[in-house]
């Protein structure tokens, strides 16, 4: 089995389409885009996926097929942070592969310059909590009512990794630029 995280590109489209279709709970992750289409999904790609000043984001091959996203946002040199976040479709759950991806980008972060990464989950997504701690991050607290989902709100806890804080015990994966 070959994992990596790898930039995201045009042709990763129809992954990222089936992705969205086959996952109903990854449709908070894409905000209010709708992907209907694979044009549609490659200009999701160019926009959202593309690396820029503030953000780099990578896909998740497992085998060659894209499973899940890794990415960096809002990246703020001044003060060295960055937001993380991740997603994997369903299939690809419970194998270890998304707190592998986030430490590789973490490490990737700080060998960029970075010194605190923070992400955030619902605090009804105990997976997310697990994928979060495994991959070194460190709970620092409840926002309450922080996410708006339709009409419904969600508490988020939030956590974070320093340059300086242990390295994790993992097999990160293997990072292509």
């Amino acid at each position: 089995m070959t994992l990596e995280l790898r930039p995201w590109t045009p042709n990763d489209a129809p992954d990222l389409l089936a992705a969205y279709r086959e996952n109903p709970d990854l449709v908070t992750q894409f905000g209010e885009v709708e992907l209907s289409s694979v044009e549609q999904a490659q200009i999701f790609i160019g926009e959202y996926l593309g690396a820029a000043p503030s953000r780099r984001t990578w896909a998740l091959n497992v085998d060659g097929a894209v499973v899940g996203n890794v990415g960096l946002s809002n990246i703020e040199r001044d003060h060295e942070t960055a937001w993380a976040s991740y997603w994997l479709v369903s299939a690809a759950r419970g194998n270890g592969y998304a707190a592998r991806a986030l430490g590789a980008a973490a490490g990737w972060a700080f060998d960029d310059g970075l010194f605190r990464l923070e992400l955030g989950h619902r605090v009804n997504n105990p997976a997310s909590c697990g994928v979060a701690t495994r991959a070194g991050f460190v709970p620092e607290g409840i926002e309450r009512g922080k996410l708006r989902y339709g009409s419904r709100r969600f508490d988020v806890e939030t956590h974070a990794r320093l340059r300086t804080d242990p390295v994790p015990d993992l097999c990160v994966v293997d990072m292509v630029e």
